[in-house]
């Protein structure tokens, strides 16, 4: 009887683990980390727990762990449907790892932690990621060799276009739709500006404005996926990232043809 609680008592725990390193591993892919990042980390926590040997498969869709242990094989599916862009979370799931690889963090603590993190939402105001986008615009626009004149235009355009995309995403939840509608409005307003006399290169606006929309972080890690090895993630943020550059490319083609 004891050996029998005994057994299920070691189950339990490594289904703990697994939970752990799956949610680690969620937070960090929802937040915008490298695939091979993921992995990497999953399999430093299950072995910080004594877990021997363990498996993991990350895509930007789902993650797929499992443990070899003296059992049959346990293996656990989870499914990824949010991305976003959240550095500090990314952050905090490493330094927790770190513990947890010095000791200081059993199963349930560390589970704790996790869940915090993930539950956290220390991002910007929406405001305040507006206000950014702006001023990154007439940024972009100066250093593109942009006059002052289109400096404030391009603010505008590119506030604007900026906020349109989360209002777009939360009428119809299809990304590639809203930044197009994203950029076809700033095209507009850059074509307007100009037409009523307080810009004067169209061109230079534009550039400047669309920059905030540009998938950046998207790329690099596909291209970073890629020299590591994981051929999938990396051919599929790399489609996503040329998705998103046409559907910008797209909504200002629209504008300088019929416009």
């Amino acid at each position: 009887m004891d050996q029998e609680l005994d057994i299920e008592q070691y189950l339990e725990e490594q289904y703990d683990i697994m939970d752990v390193s799956l949610l680690a591993g969620k937070i960090m892919l929802e937040s915008g980390a490298e695939t091979y990042r993921v992995e990497d980390t999953m399999m430093r926590i299950a072995a910080s727990y004594g877990i021997k040997e363990s498996h993991s498969y990350v895509t930007p869709t789902g993650i797929m762990f499992s443990i070899e242990t003296e059992e049959p094989t346990k293996t656990k599916l989870m499914r990824i449907s949010n991305r976003t862009t959240d550095l500090k979370k990314v952050m905090l799931v490493n330094s927790t790892s770190r513990r947890i690889a010095k000791g200081e963090l059993d199963v349930p603590q560390a589970y704790r932690i996790l869940k915090r993190i993930y539950a956290s939402d220390e991002t910007y105001s929406l405001q305040t990621r507006i206000a950014a986008a702006s001023i990154s615009s007439g940024c972009f626009l100066m250093m593109f060799q942009g006059g002052w004149v289109d400096f404030i235009p391009a603010v505008i355009a590119g506030g604007i276009g900026f906020a349109s995309v989360g209002y777009f995403q939360e009428l119809i939840s299809i990304k590639f739709f809203a930044e197009f509608m994203a950029s076809l409005i700033i095209g507009v307003l850059a074509l307007l500006f100009v037409y009523l006399g307080f810009g004067a290169e169209p061109d230079k606006i534009i550039i400047g404005s669309v920059m905030p929309l540009v998938p950046g972080l998207l790329i690099t890690n596909a291209v970073r996926d890629l020299i590591a090895g994981h051929l999938i993630s990396g051919l599929s943020k790399g489609a996503e990232a040329f998705l998103t550059a046409f559907a910008i490319g797209s909504g200002i083609a629209v504008v300088v043809t019929f416009l």
